[in-house]
């Protein structure tokens, strides 16, 4: 089969389309034909030799790129009664250290990291939800808040804080949504009460003339750190699925640093929610290298995805 690995680290052009042989599922796994799978910013990390460099995966002379895909159960593994060959699926995978990832014509995974599609949903649009809407949920699970409450999202524009805006008012949170003009339509559609500006001098200032006192929780997507910690009220709570952003806990607020995991269950919930799906264009598997030029120049809105297979 063909896939897209990275060959030592640096920018795209360390990206290359080899052939390797088509991976076995072992027992409770499930083999998925690839038929889209998401460029995300962790792709760019990973390719870029930074985790290694943190200590979070061991150098490879060549790495798999790539975290979530849809596309067609085609083989299960010993034990696996889930699913069935044919079904369409999504899933994700939550390791970083590994010598393939979703950037491939097949996909083995875990059967507790696989879930329907979407109904309804292009492979391309259902392949934008595994990563960037289990990062909101859970982030907004660690949140811990009740309906009624408030809620600052920054980066309410991005994939991760379009889809926390949509499920935080959906369990009936009132979101302030920070993110650009270019976006503030976007926010309120998927159910934002309130903007703020991106480039705001002072956004704790511009987020309590909306909630006096400060929000009762903070989804920090953008990675501000103390600047969104500080639109929160005492004791309230705060959230950032940025690495290494997450501000001292001042004031008794409960602060997370949130990790993705997969989790079926969850995935299975999702894709039945009927949320946003945002697809900004789709590539094929050979240009994955433009993909990653794109993502890094910045002003994507949804996702890049690539097809390795027809059907996306």
């Amino acid at each position: 089969m063909r896939a897209v690995v990275a060959r030592g680290y640096g920018g795209p052009e360390v990206l290359e389309l080899v052939t390797v042989a088509l991976p076995e599922p072992g027992p409770g796994q499930v083999r998925i034909r690839v038929e889209a799978a998401t460029v995300n910013p962790v792709d760019l990390v990973t390719r870029s030799g930074a985790l290694v460099e943190a200590g979070l995966m061991a150098a490879r002379e060549h790495t798999g790129i790539g975290w979530d895909a849809a596309g067609v159960v085609d083989r299960l593994g010993a034990g696996v009664t889930a699913f069935a060959p044919g079904q369409r699926v999504i899933g994700l995978r939550d390791l970083l250290d590994v010598p393939l990832g979703a950037y491939a014509e097949y996909l083995v995974l875990d059967a507790t990291a696989v879930a329907p599609a979407p109904a309804g949903a292009s492979a391309a649009a259902a392949a934008t939800l595994p990563l960037n809407g289990l990062t909101a949920l859970q982030s907004l699970d660690l949140l811990d808040l009740a309906a009624g409450d408030t809620v600052l999202v920054t980066g309410a524009g991005g994939a991760v804080g379009g889809f926390a805006v949509e499920l935080a008012a959906r369990r009936g949170l009132r979101v302030v949504a920070q993110t650009g003009a270019a976006d503030a339509e976007f926010a309120r559609s998927v159910g934002a009460e309130w903007i703020v500006g991106r480039d705001a001098s002072d956004l704790a200032a511009d987020v309590r003339r909306l909630v006096p006192g400060g929000t009762d929780g903070a989804l920090d997507t953008a990675g501000l750190g103390i600047r969104a910690l500080a639109a929160v009220r005492s004791k309230g709570a705060y959230a950032t699925v940025v690495g290494g952003s997450a501000p001292l806990p001042l004031r008794g607020i409960r602060v997370h640093q949130h990790w993705i995991s997969a989790d079926a269950h969850a995935l299975t919930e999702l894709a039945a929610m009927d949320l946003t799906l945002r697809v900004a264009d789709v590539l094929p598997l050979e240009r994955a290298a433009e993909a990653h030029d794109r993502l890094a120049a910045g002003g994507i809105r949804g996702r890049l995805v690539l097809a390795p297979a027809k059907g996306a």
